[in-house]
């Protein structure tokens, strides 16, 4: 085999509690991870020697991004000099809550394992791409789950089986500096104040008045929720005329994704 495509899939997490600060510098947290039909789509081709991305995003062209790295480390694993083109069609929102750099680390970690006969299993596979970042785990072992730990403690869950709207308000968020937020905010405030779907909810909307002023005209039709540290928000709902007076008032630059939940990613079928 010398050519292998999947498509890398978005997550969202529908609770995320942040627990105590670790010696590491990371944060316990609890969460319930889903994937999403959300996709990048990334085609993998073996050849002799060196690491190619091909893409229209230029913060892809160079070295520091998940997917080259992750590919570095596996070349490390290799007997045999190998070499990998990716060619890669990004559609999940960036810096958005949704683990879009988090799933392409952990679709070039399972498919080069495999177009590079690297035969490495599942727990060294989540290990490797533990050091890469705290959702790679997740998305290496490709099922619905509670991530306790930094995320990377998992248990089985069933998926939900509600539809979604994903809401993109196009606003990059920084992981780390929203954690330096809510840090601060707790030393102002009682920690039972947190909004309990997901801690990050309360220095999310002080941040952010128009994300305030969308919550404050929908809430009360529908729960909205926050993904990771944000900036996407999602809505559970069942029929599609049920959100429509919702859909009336995101404001018309915003991204909208409608999609369904996944049990299984489909990185569980790259074997």
């Amino acid at each position: 085999m010398t050519e292998i495509s999947i498509n890398s899939p978005a997550k969202i997490n529908l609770y995320l509690k942040v627990k105590d600060k670790r010696d590491d510098g990371y944060h316990n947290i609890e969460t319930s991870f889903q994937c999403v039909d959300i996709y990048d789509y990334i085609n993998f081709k073996h050849v002799k020697s060196g690491i190619k991305i091909n893409s229209r995003e230029s913060y892809l062209s160079g070295e520091d991004n998940s997917i080259y790295r992750s590919a570095k480390i596996l070349q490390g694993y290799s007997k045999n000099i190998s070499g990998v083109e990716i060619s890669i069609e990004k559609n999940i929102p960036l810096g958005a809550g949704l683990g879009g750099g988090s799933s392409n680390a952990a679709s070039t970690l399972v498919v080069l394992n495999k177009l590079w006969g690297l035969n490495l299993n599942k727990n060294i596979l989540m290990k490797i791409g533990l050091s890469i970042g705290a959702d790679v785990p997740f998305f290496i072992n490709g099922e619905s789950a509670i991530g306790e730990g930094v995320g990377d403690i998992l248990k089985e869950t069933s998926a939900i089986s509600d539809n979604l709207l994903v809401i993109d308000p196009k606003i990059h968020n920084s992981t780390k500096k929203m954690f330096e937020l809510l840090e601060a905010w707790k030393d102002k405030n009682k920690i039972e104040s947190l909004n309990q779907q997901n801690h990050f909810w309360n220095v999310f909307m002080e941040n952010n008045p128009k994300i305030e002023e969308f919550y404050s005209q929908v809430s009360g039709e529908f729960e909205i929720n926050l993904s990771g540290s944000g900036s996407s928000m999602f809505i559970k709902y069942k029929d599609r005329d049920e959100i429509d007076n919702v859909i009336k008032k995101i404001p018309t630059n915003w991204r909208l994704f409608f999609c369904k939940p996944l049990q299984y990613s489909p990185i569980c079928y790259i074997k």
